[in-house]
């Protein structure tokens, strides 16, 4: 008995279906090329586009205290310039207080290195010992050729001097610092001006409206978040201070403000605080045992905060994939250098909220999730 034609299975019916036909090679090509282009470009604009950015994110931080300052009835601009003095004077301030123990500490950062190179010489025999083993098979390789030819002239390149270096470098902190806050008062004092020129764009009534909400969203979810993360920091830094000098650290503030720093970069942050740790207990003790108290202290902490504060602040919905932080904290740190590992993670975050509130995005922020 026939039972019929038989259907055939389709992949448009399917619940797996990818594509909806032949992938276009030369879409994929020019997505690639739009790719690389766009690296290249935050590339070559980073000591641009890496003002703006911490501009910005600072605006959001700052946005709490500006909405209080609104309902009380304070003038936009007049805020806006007491809360960019307030903020200035408070950076000053710490920076001020933290110049003398940091330069104290690179001014003997040669004697440091000598107290620790002696601590752990026993640990470098071996390593030395196949060392001089290597340089004699070498010396016996190049024995026919020990007397150098006096026609071949040498030439040495000279790196920049250190002053020079150094002052290249306070010139672009220094410039870059300038475009923050000039940027930053502006993005406080104009308020909802964007907004409200988005509004005046959209064509009818509920786009505005919809734009609006989104709007309002996405600003309280990542002010809330940045405001929270800054907190936290602070407290683990004014946490690790305290302990640090009840163990006898030198210094505490200054390793409680790089802790509190540092944190901003998760894992390789926490990781570069423990290095220093030990390092500068090495330094300041003679038993190795007293050496590693303060970052076995440190370890302790942070793991406290990192697996139960953290955690119970943020909630699930403003947590993050822990494989996309470290490849965001790689990728913008080899981009921009250390000032893009510390914002690599907020701007992750800005980015996951602001997939989450538009519906066409939702899939990217579902993958930026835990």
């Amino acid at each position: 008995m026939d039972p019929g034609p038989r259907r055939k299975h389709s992949s448009a019916n399917s619940p797996f279906r990818l594509f909806d036909g032949p992938i276009d090679v030369r879409s994929v090509a020019l997505t690639g090329l739009l790719t690389l282009a766009t690296a290249y470009t935050l590339y070559v604009a980073r000591s641009f586009l890496l003002p703006v950015v911490l501009a910005i994110l600072l605006s959001f931080l700052l946005a709490p205290v500006m909405r209080v300052l609104r309902r009380i009835h304070v003038p936009q601009p007049v805020a806006a310039a007491l809360v960019m003095l307030t903020f200035a004077g408070a950076t000053l301030y710490g920076i001020y207080a933290l110049s003398g123990p940091a330069s104290s500490w690179i001014a003997s950062a040669p004697q440091s290195l000598r107290k620790i190179d002696d601590k752990v010489r026993t640990l470098r025999k071996p390593v030395q010992k196949m060392n001089q083993a290597a340089e004699q098979v070498q010396q016996m390789a190049t024995v026919g050729d020990a007397t150098p030819d006096p026609t071949v002239q040498k030439v040495e390149i000279k790196d920049a001097g250190i002053a020079e270096s150094a002052f290249s470098v306070t010139q672009g902190f220094l410039a870059g610092s300038m475009v923050v806050v000039i940027l930053l008062y502006f993005l406080l004092a104009s308020g909802d001006l964007f907004l409200r020129k988005l509004v005046r764009v959209l064509p009818r009534l509920e786009d505005k409206k919809v734009a609006v909400e989104i709007a309002r969203q996405i600003e309280d979810q990542i002010s809330t978040y940045l405001l929270t993360v800054t907190c936290i920091n602070i407290a683990l830094g004014t946490v690790s201070a305290v302990v640090l000098s009840f163990v006898g650290m030198p210094n505490p503030v200054l390793w409680g403000v790089m802790i509190g720093t540092f944190n901003f970069v998760p894992y390789v942050g926490p990781f570069a605080s423990m290095v220093v740790l030990t390092l500068v207990g090495v330094i300041t003790f003679d038993s190795i045992g007293r050496a590693l108290v303060a970052p076995a202290i440190y370890f302790f902490i942070d793991a406290i905060e990192g697996n139960f504060i953290t955690p119970a602040l943020l909630g699930r919905r403003l947590a993050l994939n822990p494989v996309v932080i470290f490849l965001a904290v790689t990728f913008w740190g080899w981009l921009w250098g250390i000032g893009g590992a510390l914002l690599a993670v907020p701007m992750l975050a800005t980015l996951k909220i602001f997939c989450d509130e538009i519906k066409p995005l939702a899939a990217v922020g579902e993958f930026l999730g835990p």
